[in-house]
């Protein structure tokens, strides 16, 4: 019950901080965001492709949208909603694969949406959407195949990979195209590192709808996100402190020391 308890102080914590960031950001106060190169160069890759005269490979992984893997799953979809918008100012969709239908269904909507102005938009759009297989191995020798036999001049891997994705990232890397990679799963990291020229590790694929489109919301939620690390934090420190000197009074100071950081930011975004 106890754990049930602070789970719900969590959720209401994070949701009243998002709320009121929000606000704030939408009231023109945006954050300070560290450079991330992997997001500079991927706003690059539509317009270095319309030059060349090739298309695009947007991978969204093996994850699906109905289980563990469906945080990565959203990463894919929110580089490939920026690259969408892009692509229908061209009109130059990009090729999209994923190995799991209901990711082929976000996809289809995203590419959908970005050229609702046009009919003929939508459905090339839709046809460059490709569900290949479920299984990684088959969905990794199906985006070989696409790299190898389309005019792809770059490919930009977002979402959720297995030890699939070297074969993929090695195809990429033997052709010298424009190759940006990232994922959640930290066994898959160091295959990305070695094939990819740009990547995005861990936690910043979830940043993406933050540095492609400033959305207000997402901006909200990296602050958020941050306050929320620093309480649990200390919960842990006085956690550990607690536990060695035995002193549950410990509790109280860190209850009062967490308000006061809380206060602190807050403060400092309104003014």
């Amino acid at each position: 019950m106890n754990q049930a308890l602070l789970a719900l102080a969590f959720l209401l914590g994070f949701i009243g901080l998002l709320t009121f960031f929000t606000v704030r950001v939408r009231a023109g106060q945006k954050p300070a965001l560290r450079r991330i190169r992997a997001f500079d160069t991927l706003k690059e890759l539509m317009g270095r492709a319309v030059e060349s005269g090739r298309m695009l490979h947007v991978s969204l992984g093996v994850g699906s949208m109905a289980n563990q893997s469906t945080a990565d799953s959203l990463a894919g979809l929110s580089v490939l909603n920026f690259l969408s918008d892009q692509a229908a100012e061209t009109n130059t969709p990009p090729i999209v694969s994923m190995s799991d239908p209901t990711v082929m269904l976000f996809a289809q909507n995203a590419v959908r949406t970005a050229h609702a102005d046009s009919l003929a938009g939508v459905e090339e759009a839709s046809r460059q959407v490709r569900w290949i297989a479920p299984q990684p191995a088959a969905y990794a020798a199906g985006v070989m195949n696409i790299l190898d036999s389309e005019e792809v001049d770059g490919t930009v891997m977002v979402g959720k990979f297995g030890d699939e994705y070297l074969l993929m990232g090695e195809t990429a890397a033997r052709h010298g195209m424009a190759h940006i990679g990232g994922t959640s799963d930290p066994n898959t990291l160091p295959f990305i590192y070695a094939s990819a020229q740009e990547t995005l590790l861990g936690e910043e694929i979830y940043a993406a709808g933050a540095y492609l489109k400033n959305n207000p919301a997402n901006l909200a939620s990296l602050v958020a996100q941050d306050g929320i690390r620093w309480v649990v934090a200390l919960i842990i420190i006085g956690g550990v402190l607690v536990a060695t000197l035995n002193w549950g009074w410990l509790w109280i100071l860190i209850a009062v020391l967490i308000a006061v950081f809380l206060a602190s930011i807050i403060v400092s975004w309104l003014r």
